[in-house]
């Protein structure tokens, strides 16, 4: 359900966003959504079919009486009308999305998936269709080899959509190759900073540093096909003595620390990746400790997060003032994932 009420908000934002544009139907599809807000689809779906009538063309409205369709449960309605949209040369990726639906909540995942895969034909730069047909293939039986292709696929094509790196961290913290896990999540936690899957993936990064430096193979386990996974194990070896005495909030921001500082020492060129340069700026700017207690200090201990914060109110309010004011953005061209292709 929280998927459903994700993708509700993605698509009312993206509907109006485009609605804006024409104002011929625009008291009547907002009359409609506000139906659709208050869970009443079958006034809402009144109100549109009345509106096509007038605009018969008119995708937006298209769009919406599927979507009311899907609400309501009337599924061969739904897709008549998603199918008779995914026919138009102007069709989007949100068309895309709202057929899918209709054939997950039906069961018909044969169709589903040759919907994601003629989606993604048409439109190859599209993260989401990535992400959520990777979804739908992990849903599979033993489908998660399957489903982290199209995550990491989404990822190299589109860097700054942040559900594949939710996907992919998730599907490597439960692997044994926990970097691509740790890399990932801290990406989509600078990329999607405040949500409940935020909170989700907090709990799994600091459980991720306890279970690599637990495990006396580490090396063996991880991806070292990739050059930056070799390169941050050549750097990380050598940093195990600040974690010997448990893994906290404080040892994992000395970790850390000397890690980038190593890291761009070794490595100034090599590797570009935005994730490092983001760490390394924070240093430089005295925030990098406010950083790691944002995302380790609540999940390892509240109380004891609460206190620091107490204690170091202004640097702390002084680093999400920082964070919520900038957009961390990924440029192409820094994908060094080489195991899964």
């Amino acid at each position: 359900m929280n998927r459903i009420c994700l993708f509700l908000v993605f698509l009312t934002l993206t509907q109006l966003a485009a609605f804006s544009q024409s104002t011929d139907n625009k008291t009547p599809q907002e009359t409609a959504r506000a139906f659709t807000r208050q869970g009443d689809y079958n006034n809402a779906l009144v109100v549109l079919n009345e509106a096509l009538k007038k605009d018969p063309q008119n995708m937006e409205l298209q769009k919406d009486i599927a979507f009311n369709y899907y609400m309501e449960k009337e599924y061969d309605q739904g897709i008549a009308m998603a199918k008779s949209i995914i026919e138009r040369p102007d069709a989007d990726v949100t068309s895309y999305q709202i057929l899918a639906m209709i054939y997950k909540a039906i069961g018909d995942m044969k169709e589903c998936e040759k919907l994601y895969k003629a989606g993604i034909k048409r439109y190859p730069r599209s993260g989401v269709l990535y992400s959520e047909y990777g979804e739908m293939l992990w849903t599979k039986q033993d489908g998660g080899d399957d489903a982290i292709k199209q995550f990491e696929k989404g990822i190299e094509i589109d860097p700054n959509y942040s559900s594949n790196y939710y996907n992919a961290s998730r599907y490597y913290f439960d692997s044994k190759n926990k970097i691509w896990g740790l890399l990932y999540g801290e990406i989509f936690l600078n990329l999607e900073s405040y949500s409940k899957r935020t909170a989700e993936i907090k709990d799994l990064l600091l459980e991720a540093y306890k279970k690599l430096f637990t495990d006396a193979n580490m090396e063996k386990k991880q991806d070292t096909k990739s050059p930056l996974i070799g390169a941050y194990l050549n750097i990380i070896d050598q940093l195990g003595f600040t974690v010997a005495g448990g893994i906290t909030t404080e040892s994992l921001t000395v970790l850390r620390t000397k890690f980038i500082i190593n890291w761009f020492q070794t490595y100034p060129t090599n590797f570009p990746f935005h994730l490092f340069d983001y760490q390394r700026q924070l240093l430089k700017d005295g925030m990098f400790d406010a950083y790691n207690q944002w995302l380790f200090g609540a999940t390892e201990n509240l109380t004891v997060f609460q206190a620091w914060c107490t204690a170091h109110s202004d640097e702390y309010s002084r680093f999400i003032d920082f964070q919520k004011g900038r957009i961390f953005k990924l440029p192409e061209g820094q994908y060094y994932q080489l195991a899964v292709k």
